[in-house]
């Protein structure tokens, strides 16, 4: 049995932030779940999707954010208890039904985990969603802690439900991703199956229905208003005039500071979880109460500004700072260091010294950039395009996922990337406004969630440029997850479809269609060169499943190889392909057993045959 389906109220238990709000949403009976996977999310949608092959929960993989958002507002106004998992970026894509989803509403609870990086972790920017919840007009839950986390998702659900509206469950990279101890409550039976009562007046959005359905909105966001200011995430703490107002993961690092400065008896502390609507009353009575404040919040001023407002708005005249020079940034994540000294210098107060661990006879450690897999079909890939295009001006386009990891040299084969399936289109710009030869890139799950719309873009307005396919079966980056391309068979999974790229990308109108075997190296370099050489939109399909996706599935056959007595140390194949399994041993390369996967590529690559399988090592030689 699933450790989240542990019906056992009472048990505590040891769990990341985000099993702990998987368990939260069962508790809550989650009925529908949807997601498209994104770190640092992806770890609530793995659980959930493991738990409904155990439970009534009915899971799925999306297409895209888009697509996930629309089948949970469809199940939640069949009045089932719904949830749609995204990162940041992720509801960018959502974004659209979104607004209009607001004004419809919901007839059961409908949760939007939306889970923000600040430091860009895993991410293309650092983005704050509580704008969304400003844009929508929606309510913004943020939890403190793993074990809040839990608690307040079934808030959520009560709160949504309450309103009648989706609401915003926004996370930040260090609750998803830290651990603590979790109490765990009641399960309750599933409703499996609901109702949709036609009701075009409510839920057909053209414009004489919106515009009604506005009024509707606003009147929610004053009842949200009043459910704000008694939320019991919404608290004060302390006595004193110095005034500080928190959310999320910074409440933890205001309390410890507030300690360790020994100001515990002068100030305040005005911690927030129910963030959008801002609780204005309560904000307006704790800012009559205090001399000077800071706001103390990761990202952008939200809060900030709606407290300056809150203090204009009663005359209050008293000091309220946040970013700033001298104080936070808008810059990356915060941590327990930062914030104390940021504290200690705006109420100006020294505090008892800190211990810190001495540290300064410990040797730096050495840098470990991101980098693909050794045995990763997508370093073959790399080096079979770049020779194919020898002698040729270039631009390489490419997109998010593992294969990003090309950028970074000996490969150095990414130059622009904006966001997911923008490798695409933006080959449609680069080939009208350049005359160099557009090749991009793009996974196999990124196509499906949103590249084949720039496909058929391309070939409509006859653009001219090769994109190359990554389909290496899975959904790599964020943990192996399934995408419509995936053969569910090899999990043991039954009742699912299976849409063939190849088969897509034909009927997108494109003629000129390749599919090579990257680990065939000299094969599917003339294959992409001839792809690469014929005008207008050429599509390369490089097949080949994940190596780690294969591990996992027990289908990884091949052998390891070495590097034997007949290399001339000329160091091409660490040159050209930068594989993690070689290294050097007394300035010669060498091939780490344990990580080779025997893809083979480098044998294929070194001009002089000197790597070789491991079963051919002759006796005595070295």
């Amino acid at each position: 049995m699933h450790k989240l389906l542990t019906q056992q109220p009472g048990k505590r238990l040891l769990m990341l932030g985000n099993e702990a709000i998987a368990r939260g949403a069962v508790e809550a009976g989650l009925a529908f779940g949807s997601t498209y996977p994104g770190t640092p999310s992806s770890e609530i949608s793995s659980n959930l999707f493991d738990i409904s092959l155990e439970s009534d929960l009915y899971f799925e993989y999306g297409t895209n954010e888009k697509v996930a958002l629309e089948v949970a507002a469809a199940a939640a106004n069949s009045g089932l208890r719904s949830m749609t998992v995204v990162k940041h970026v992720g509801l960018n894509v959502a974004a659209d039904p979104l607004m209009t989803l607001a004004y419809l509403g919901v007839r059961a609870g409908l949760v939007i985990v939306t889970a923000d990086d600040p430091f860009m972790f895993s991410s293309q920017n650092e983005q704050d969603n509580r704008y969304y919840g400003k844009l929508s007009a929606l309510p913004v839950l943020e939890p403190s802690s793993v074990g809040e986390a839990r608690e307040m998702v079934k808030y959520a659900f009560d709160l949504s439900e309450k309103l009648r509206e989706p609401v915003l469950f926004r996370t930040t990279t260090r609750i998803n991703h830290s651990t603590g101890v979790v109490e765990l409550g009641e399960i309750p039976a599933i409703k499996k199956k609901g109702d949709f009562p036609k009701d075009p007046s409510s839920y057909v959005a053209i414009p004489a229905v919106s515009r009604r359905l506005h009024v509707k909105l606003l009147e929610n966001w004053d009842l949200a208003k009043s459910i704000s200011e008694s939320s019991a995430y919404n608290f004060v703490e302390g006595e004193g005039g110095y005034g500080i107002i928190c959310n999320g993961v910074s409440y933890n690092y205001v309390s410890d500071a507030v300690k360790e400065l020994d100001i515990a008896g002068k100030t305040k502390i005005l911690r927030i979880g129910h963030s959008n609507p801002m609780p204005e009353n309560l904000v307006k009575k704790f800012l009559a109460e205090c001399e000077k404040v800071l706001v103390v919040e990761e990202g952008e001023p939200v809060m900030e500004e709606a407290v300056k407002a809150f203090a204009q708005e009663e005359g209050l005249l008293l000091k309220i700072r946040g970013k700033g020079p001298g104080l936070f940034s808008r810059l990356y994540e915060f941590d327990p260091a930062m914030v104390r000294k940021v504290i200690a210098g705006y109420f100006d107060v020294t505090g008892k010294p800190v211990r810190t661990v001495d540290l300064s006879d410990v040797p730096e450690l050495p840098e470990r950039p991101p980098n693909l897999c050794a045995g990763c079909s997508h370093r073959a890939a790399y080096y079979i395009v770049k020779q194919a295009a020898r002698g040729m001006e270039t631009i390489f386009p490419s997109d998010i996922g593992c294969y990003g990891l090309g950028v970074l040299p000996p490969l150095s084969m990414a130059d622009f990337v904006i966001c997911m399936g923008s490798s695409v289109t933006t080959s449609c710009g680069f080939s009208k406004a350049t005359d160099k030869k557009v090749i991009s890139f793009i996974g196999d799950s990124t196509f499906f969630h949103s590249g084949i719309p720039g496909l058929i873009h391309g070939v409509f307005n006859n653009h001219n440029f090769t994109l190359v396919i990554l389909d290496n079966g899975t959904t790599a980056m964020t943990g192996h997850q399934p995408n419509p391309g995936v053969d569910m068979g090899l999990l043991n999974l039954s009742g699912y479809g299976r849409v063939s790229i190849e088969d897509m990308v034909r009927a997108a109108g494109v003629r000129n269609v390749t599919v090579i075997e990257p680990f065939k190296v000299r094969k599917s370099i003339e294959a992409v060169r001839k792809a690469i050489e014929s005008p207008g939109i050429s599509v390369v399909i490089a097949r080949e499943m994940c190596t780690l996706y294969a591990k996992s599935l027990k289908l990884q056959r091949g052998v390891r190889y070495r590097v034997s007595s007949r290399c001339g140390n000329h160091r091409d194949c660490i040159d050209r392909l930068g594989c993690p399994a070689f290294y050097l041993e007394k300035g010669r390369v060498q091939i780490d057993p344990v990580q080779c996967t025997g893809c083979s590529v480098c044998a294929q690559v070194c001009s002089e045959n000197a790597i070789v399988p491991v079963k051919e090592q002759k006796t005595g030689e070295k």
